[in-house]
Parts: C-alpha cells; sequence; structure tokens
C-alpha cells in the first residue's frame, strides 16, 4: 500500500532452484572450489564462494547480510483477508498479484 503499485509475485516450484541457470551453473564450481575446506564460519563461506571461477571467466559476488530478521510473526485471517490478492490463473498457488488496497479519500 505505501508504494501504490501492483506487485507481481511468482515462485519456482519446490525443489526447482534448477531452473535458475546461473545457480545451476556455478553450484559444481562452488563445490569443486571449497573441496576439502573447512567451513567454520559464514566469513570462510562467503569467501570461498566469491573466489569461485568458471573455466569461461564468470564470477560470483557474495555478501553475507548481517540485518536480523524478525521471525515467529503471525498474520491474522481478518489481515490477511484484508490484503488485495489477485491469483493468475496458471499455478495460482504459485503466481499472484498483490494490488494496493483501495482507501477511502479523506
Amino acid at each position: 500500500n505505501e508504494l501504490e503499485i501492483p506487485i507481481t509475485v511468482c515462485h519456482y516450484p519446490r525443489g526447482t532452484s534448477k531452473w535458475n541457470k546461473i545457480e545451476h551453473r556455478m553450484f559444481s564450481y562452488i563445490s569443486l572450489h571449497w573441496k576439502g575446506e573447512s567451513l567454520v564460519s559464514y566469513e570462510t563461506i562467503v569467501n570461498l564462494i566469491s573466489k569461485t571461477r568458471t573455466k569461461t571467466g564468470l564470477r560470483i559476488k557474495a555478501k553475507l547480510d548481517k540485518k536480523k530478521y524478525e521471525t515467529g510473526k503471525k498474520v491474522s485471517d481478518v489481515e490477511m483477508d484484508k490484503i488485495n490478492l489477485s491469483y493468475h490463473k496458471i499455478q495460482p498457488d504459485l503466481n499472484y498479484t498483490i494490488c494496493p488496497t483501495p482507501t477511502k479519500e479523506k
């Protein structure tokens, strides 16, 4: 509502990260690069990922997100009913648009 624009959300079906071509292409290189390394900290993991290169020179940029995110927040059925959702015809459980909720003019 704050942005006053519709937001379309399209999720990949569960277990299909292989559909992400970059992730799929890089995963084997990441695995080979950190082979035998002790993954003792987030910094170690981010550094190993960041130093990964393919034979053709494709690189990965990685950054640790240190932001603390609130967990366990519950959304009531009343709050959910207030969200202006428009489900798509194809895979509506995975594809939908959230439209701004019309407000009464003052």
